[in-house]
């Protein structure tokens, strides 16, 4: 069986870390993303690492990198890693532009971007997917991925047809399929609720979880949630070694008790950020409105509130027009605290 040929739709840095990845290591791949990232990767190749020590270099002049939709044509799949915000625009883009048979991965955060797909790619087989660790651009083609978890997909016969769950393999991502994508979404969505305090903290993700204060506020936008999702009966996949209602508790626990206790979840490298964090640093609209955002509309749905989780949805939105970046872990608990009474 012939290699598939892979196009990454919207290269940022998880676009870019998979594809640099999957390349490395022999797959057939190429890119199409913004001239800013073209030109680095076209001076500087593309070098991914991570926490546990893998280290794939791709060396300049190597990967093929276009501005052009028109490049998706000749691609068996497409991995999709734009920004939530700009999931209808890709689907525009991509629309009669797929080969006949092409599959289409969403490896996106949010809930709902797989739907926004096939609503534009009407006959196009597209799949939930998901990509659970942190990814951080450190410029001149590194991307780093600093925090733990496997990729994840829906399951579909085509990844088998493809050989897609072996390229991934080589390269050392694993692919581990799902028959009900929509728990595991919730799943990370439960741990993405850090993304937006990791990034009003101003610290790196270890600090900021070493420290307790901080973790009593995810804990409180975490509980909110589950509290939601068990009044709409909506399941949740464990996706870390503690069960999902548990994890609240064990966040609340003092720094010594927690630090022994959930030592993977503070096996993240002491370079990682979250992507909320990056965009703020970037300038670029964060996604908040999908992660945090999409508790509050959960709970809209249902005639209740949620808070805790519109307060960080708030203070991020202030935080893109250059509001304050650098909350004690006291001072965002006392905000959260008081938005919840």
């Amino acid at each position: 069986m012939s290699e598939p040929e892979i196009a990454v739709f919207g290269a940022g840095s998880v676009g870019c870390y998979l594809g640099g990845r999957l390349l490395a290591t022999g797959a057939n791949v190429h890119f199409i993303g913004r001239a800013r990232i073209a030109a680095e990767v076209a001076a500087h190749g593309l070098h991914c690492t991570d926490l546990h020590g893998a280290d794939h270099r791709v060396a300049p002049g190597i990967a093929r990198f276009s501005e052009d939709p028109d490049s998706v044509r000749s691609a068996d799949v497409v991995l999709v890693t734009v920004k939530s915000a700009a999931t209808d625009v890709a689907a525009r883009e991509l629309a009669g532009r797929l080969k006949p048979g092409a599959l289409v991965i969403s490896f996106q955060n949010g809930l709902r971007n797989a739907d926004v797909l096939r609503a534009g790619l009407p006959g196009v087989t597209v799949l939930t997917g998901m990509v659970p660790f942190n990814v951080l651009a450190r410029g001149q083609g590194r991307f780093h991925h600093g925090s733990d978890g496997v990729l994840a997909s829906e399951y579909h016969p085509a990844l088998k047809d493809l050989g897609l769950i072996e390229v991934f393999g080589r390269s050392g991502l694993v692919l581990i399929c799902h028959a009900d994508m929509r728990a595991v979404q919730w799943g990370k969505l439960l741990l993405n609720l850090n993304n937006a305090i990791n990034a009003l903290s101003g610290v790196p993700l270890k600090e900021e979880l070493s420290q307790r204060g901080f973790r009593r506020c995810l804990a409180a936008a975490q509980a909110e949630t589950l509290a939601l999702l068990d009044a709409a009966n909506i399941p949740v996949a464990q996706l870390t070694k503690v069960p999902p209602h548990w994890l609240p508790r064990l966040l609340s626990l003092p720094d010594f008790l927690f630090t022994r206790l959930a030592k993977q979840m503070v096996a993240i490298d002491p370079l990682a950020r979250s992507s909320t964090w990056e965009d703020l640093e970037a300038g670029r609209a964060t996604e908040v409105d999908y992660i945090n955002g999409a508790v509050v509309k959960l709970a809209e749905s249902m005639g209740w509130q949620a808070p805790v989780n519109a307060t960080l949805v708030a203070l991020i939105r202030d935080a893109e027009r250059g509001g304050r970046r650098d909350w004690t872990a006291r001072e965002l608990h006392a905000a959260l605290e008081a938005a919840a009474r």
